[in-house]
This record gives C-alpha cells, structure tokens and sequence, in this order.
C-alpha cells in the first residue's frame, strides 16, 4: 500500500441540517471531500436514530461522491440488500453485535460494494484479527458511538497503529477509517498513526469554511 497519496476526508452528514440535505451534499463536493459518510442508527445498538435505505436513495441522484454508509444496527444482514439497491458503495458494519462477521462482509462483496467492519473503543484488534485479510475498510471509532460532537480519545488511536503495522507486515490492503472527534486540534495525530480515511461531522458543518477545513484535515495545511 502506498503510504505516500493523499489522505481521504468523509464529511458525515449526521452533523448536517436534515432539512437540507442537498445542500449538505453540495457543500461536501464545493470542499473537495472525498466521501460522503451516513451514520445508520437504530436506537438499539446505539442510543439515537438517525435514518434508513431512503436517505441514500435520496442523496444517490446528488452526487457521484462514494456513499459510505456506517451501520450501527442490530442485524445488519436483514437491512443490507435494502442499502446496496440505495446506491451504498460502501457499507460498514459493526463486530460487537454479529457472529457470523465473515458471512457478512461476504454477503456485502458478493454485491460488488467494498465490506467494512467497524470497531467501537471497548474492542480490540484482536476481535478482528481472521478478517484483516478479507476486508475493504477498517473503521476505528474514536468515540462511543452514538451522538456527534465529542472529543476523541487518544488512546484509540493505538489500534489504528496497530492495524497499520499489521497491514504492513503481512501485506493487506484494507482502509483504515476514523470517526470520532476528528477536528483540526486532532487531525495531525488522527494522521500520523495511520488513518487513511478521516470523518468529521460537527467540525465539517460548523467551520467557517468547510473547504479550507477539508484541505486541513488532508494535509495539515491551511490555504
């Protein structure tokens, strides 16, 4: 993997104003974000809703940006043909509340969509050590899942240095995405351990200029 091209910034619409979602999406392909993030909530798995399979067929005819879709649903398997036909390009689930991950992360690539798993900060790597060579995305979450806005804890950034060793050493070709408290005091270390894919909500939508905070996230550098 070359560790030399550019960073990937995923604005999450789960900060934006739901009333306008179109112009969230604009605003995105304005500042050159790479993804567009969707946050599934059920009010089960996580403690808040957010939206279902109609959100991305809404947004698909909007944009040609990848739609990353984050699952944070009990029985994601029952929902998932319902996202691939949205237009999802990538769909994310979590491995806290499945048993049969790899049979997910098959169901999702036989489709032709890039599988992720997710991990919340309570969960080792090791949970996911048989899938690291099967899986498209690695996304570390930073925060407890749930709610936008909160700051990121430091130590989770270990296993994202960890997960990059690991792709290193044995050669694997999985993404490694953030989420949670990703911000410009952040983005610098949220970099450095390895990320490839960095998300941001709140601190996207609430810039006084979104593109400039993209290119920050990217780079480091403001312009």
């Amino acid at each position: 993997m070359d560790r030399s091209r550019q960073h990937l910034v995923a604005p999450s619409i789960l900060s934006a104003d739901f009333a306008r979602i179109a112009d969230a999406v604009a605003l995105i392909e304005k500042s050159r974000g790479d993804w567009v993030h969707l946050d599934v909530m059920d009010g089960t798995f996580v403690p808040n809703i957010t939206f279902g399979p109609k959100m991305v067929a809404d947004i698909r005819p909007l944009t040609k940006l990848p739609l990353d879709v984050h699952l944070m649903i009990e029985h994601p398997d029952r929902i998932i043909p319902a996202f691939v036909k949205a237009g999802a390009d990538h769909i994310t689930f979590h491995v806290e509340n499945n048993v049969h991950v790899h049979r997910i992360v098959s169901q999702i690539q036989d489709t032709g969509l890039k599988a992720g798993i997710s991990i919340v900060p309570s969960t080792p790597v090791s949970a996911i050590g048989e899938l690291l060579d099967t899986v498209d995305i690695i996304l570390v979450m930073t925060v407890n899942p749930g709610w936008g806005g909160q700051e990121l804890i430091p130590k989770c950034l270990e296993k994202v240095r960890l997960l990059d060793s690991l792709r290193r050493e044995n050669n694997y070709h999985f993404l490694i995405s953030v989420d949670g408290g990703v911000n410009r005091d952040t983005a610098q270390a949220v970099r450095e351990a390895g990320t490839d894919v960095l998300i941001s909500g709140s601190s996207f939508f609430a810039a006084a200029d979104p593109p400039r905070e993209v290119t920050l996230f990217r780079t480091g550098k403001e312009v």
